[in-house]
């Protein structure tokens, strides 16, 4: 299996009707080439954008506000027991998608909850700048034994075949979101819809992500389904020697403490110690450099404040002191899955009318005022070890080696996130409280 990390997410949203709704669809056409060519699709006659460019947009406030919101998201989530793992870049691209259909009420709670800042003639268009720049990354990087990094990044809508989409929603989807609307059957077969959703997400994940929409979750009412996946699959650039890896003490959130696989190498990483919450930081670069891991470490016996305290501004200010230093790093590895049902955690964040029957607004979807949000769901999967190809000599060559280098040892809990080093994007955010599990 390749190696470093190997994190992977899917993010839908469900769109049902109350009964009784039907229409035709203004667009009808078969799927062109690189689509299923049995599905249908309701497809824009527009084509995708791909001539802007960072200068074009406000891609650092779309940026600010989805870091923003990654870690609002956190503040959320992190009340339940165990390990952690999500994806905020694959939730907000889905619900920017679902926000392209919203109006009034509903849309203004969709913009505060999820932090956009933009208008929706700049927001959309930024985040295609952003998908189009993210999924760049590694096209010239190797297979895994010349330094494998891979960021793949999908959309996908499926919608009632038909049905009454307007021709501006569709137009969004594809020249923003390179989305066409595959057709299918919920009313008539809402299992084997479910089945080609699921599909989908498998393919696209390296079938790291079965079964995202379970049974029961589809039903004749269902009219629209958003789908985002991200599959990133990296190898360190500097990788761990799994010789040097040994069974270390990890002390848990209880005070008990268990022996887990420690990873272990001596080298230059970027550094921190944040003297206001004691927090130290490091940052582990993937091959190619284009992406990087970042570890918060509480100081001991201080997880909970600095959990409290977590946001996109703190660790904006702990990365801003990072400076190359030889350390001695122990991390442990470990596998985490995570599963959410996300309607009442966004509901509680401040947008219940997207979920509420009577007062949602997707008339931006259609002209009638029927549809509503019944389901989100997200699964996500990370596996850490130590393997990687090496890329390079390490950096800080000039830092001295007379004295024994200081120790960044991860043996308490600890959250941990990926980002894309050029544009800052938050893709993934974790926590480590058991490596065990």
């Amino acid at each position: 299996m390749p190696g470093g990390w190997i994190p992977v997410a899917v993010f839908a949203v469900l769109v049902t009707a109350h009964p009784g709704c039907g229409g035709k669809s203004p667009v009808d056409e078969t799927a062109s080439e690189g689509e299923e060519q049995s599905t249908e699709v309701l497809r824009s006659e527009k084509a995708r954008k791909t001539s802007l460019s960072a200068s074009d947009v406000k891609l650092d406030e779309l940026v600010r506000g989805n870091s923003a919101f990654a870690f609002d998201l956190y503040g959320t989530l992190r009340t339940q027991d165990g390990n952690l793992f999500y994806s905020p870049h694959s939730i907000s691209v889905a619900l920017a998608m679902m926000y392209a259909g919203a109006r009034g009420e509903t849309a203004g709670q969709i913009e505060e909850v999820l932090r956009f800042q933009l208008p929706a003639d700049q927001l959309h268009p930024a985040f295609n700048v952003l998908d189009l720049a993210l999924s760049s990354r590694g096209e010239n990087s190797g297979g895994q034994d010349a330094g494998k990094f891979r960021l793949n990044i999908a959309n996908a809508i499926w919608g009632q075949k038909g049905y009454a989409f307007l021709p501006h929603f569709l137009d969004t989807l594809a020249e923003n979101y390179g989305a066409g609307m595959r057709a299918v059957d919920f009313v008539e077969n809402p299992e084997a819809s479910r089945a080609a959703i699921n599909d989908w997400v498998a393919e696209r994940t390296e079938d790291r992500i079965q079964d995202l929409i379970p049974q029961g979750l589809i039903d004749g009412l269902t009219r629209l389904v958003l789908a985002n996946a991200i599959y990133f699959d990296a190898a360190w650039h500097l990788p761990f020697d799994e010789n040097r890896t040994a069974s270390e003490p990890f002390h848990l959130p209880s005070g008990d403490r268990v022996n887990v696989p420690m990873m272990r190498q001596t080298e230059a990483f970027s550094y921190a110690l944040h003297e206001p919450t004691q927090a130290q930081a490091v940052e582990l670069l993937y091959a190619g450099e284009e992406a990087s891991m970042i570890i918060l470490l509480p100081a001991r016996d201080k997880y909970d404040p600095f959990e409290n305290a977590l946001s996109a501004e703190l660790v904006s200010e702990i990365s801003k002191l990072m400076r190359p230093v030889r350390l001695r790093l122990s991390v442990p590895s470990f596998e985490i899955e995570s599963e959410f049902r996300l309607a009442d955690t966004l509901d509680g964040m401040g947008m219940p009318d997207a979920f509420d029957p009577e007062s949602a607004d997707f008339s931006g979807m259609a002209e009638t005022r029927e549809l509503y949000l019944s389901a989100v769901v997200h699964k996500a999967f990370v596996k850490v070890d130590e393997r990687g190809t090496e890329a390079g000599a390490a950096t800080g060559g000039t830092i001295g080696v007379t004295s024994l280098p200081p120790a960044f040892t991860a043996d308490r809990p600890f959250v941990f996130l990926i980002r894309d080093t050029a544009t800052g994007a938050i893709l993934f955010v974790g926590r480590v409280m058991d490596p065990r599990q």
